[in-house]
């Protein structure tokens, strides 16, 4: 049988550890004595990987507020049903958010909450008989929203009328906070996907006129991003970061110059258009594109803290 022939590691030329460049360092630790004097949970989070990348991001973001560029926060329907909506809330009415994007079951869970103090049905029960989506009220006050103001897009709209209605819960609207703070909010619809679409006063042609209305708003809004400002995709996978690109090539194509801004997405899992079209194609003309990955009841108060502690 032939012998084949073996490498001789007799032979290898090895050289000291203090010679090699190396990525881990204990200056990069968590350190835990700095954070039982400061009580700074940022003094916990270790220089590497994500976590630096998460102070990064929380650098770029008090650097935006600072200088007053634009800081626009893109929602999922689920950062509301989470619970993070006061801390949206706070920042919108300090003047550190300067623009609010929703899908439009985002509008539905805002307008509820502000109605009633609650929200977010039990589908998998309801649906068993056809109740799922079909309350009366939702529907009905956004079909009479979208027609009160006809100078209005959606997401102005729906928080105008929470406001003018007193409605009980108006303080935790996301919507109402930004009509109240006079910034822009938008609502972006999928025919067919929100529960108010399954209502004998639905009006799909109102609700594409006016959710059309607020691309407008919303392509108007990106020139805010140029040179500083931050753009959040937070537990949106596919409208939200679709609508971006196509706004984003809009505003550059009628010759708004939006570069050199981050963007940042969360969301619960990573999918291929956040990637895509928030975090890479956005910024290859400048700025910084980030990705975390996590719950938003989770990343959204640790953002908030990290800010309002100054680690920035």
């Amino acid at each position: 049988m032939k012998k084949h022939e073996r490498a001789d590691f007799g032979k290898i030329t090895n050289y000291p550890i203090r010679e090699r460049t190396n990525k881990v360092k204990i200056a990069d630790f968590a350190d835990v004595g700095r954070y039982r004097v400061t009580k700074n949970i940022a003094d916990l989070m270790p220089k590497q990987l994500k976590a630096s990348d998460f102070k990064s991001i929380v650098g770029h973001l008090g650097a935006a507020a600072k200088h007053n560029k634009g800081v626009i926060f893109a929602i999922g329907a689920h950062v509301i049903k989470v619970g993070c909506s006061s801390i949206l809330i706070n920042w919108i009415e300090r003047g550190i958010i300067t623009g609010i994007a929703m899908n439009g079951a985002g509008a539905v869970h805002d307008l509820e909450i502000a109605l009633i103090g609650q929200t977010s049905e039990d589908v998998e029960e309801e649906v068993k008989t056809g109740r799922f989506g079909m309350v009366e009220e939702t529907a009905a006050m956004t079909m009479e929203a979208l027609r009160a103001y006809p100078d209005m897009g959606f997401g102005q709209c729906i928080g105008q009328y929470i406001l003018d209605k007193k409605m009980a819960y108006a303080d935790k609207s996301i919507l109402a906070a930004c009509a109240a703070k006079g910034i822009p909010a938008t609502v972006h619809a999928a025919i067919g996907c929100e529960i108010t679409h399954i209502h004998p006063l639905t009006d799909g042609a109102l609700i594409g006129g006016k959710s059309f209305e607020d691309f407008r708003i919303f392509t108007a809004m990106l020139k805010t991003l140029t040179g500083g400002g931050c753009y959040f995709n937070v537990g949106s996978a596919v409208i939200l970061p679709e609508i971006f690109i196509k706004a984003l090539s809009a505003a550059r194509n009628l010759g708004d110059d939006v570069r050199d801004f981050t963007a940042v997405d969360f969301d619960m899992t990573m999918h291929y258009r956040p990637g895509v079209n928030v975090v890479y194609r956005p910024v290859t003309t400048g700025g910084k594109g980030f990705r975390i990955t996590g719950h938003h009841e989770l990343l959204l108060p640790l953002l908030y803290h990290l800010y309002e502690n100054g680690n920035w």
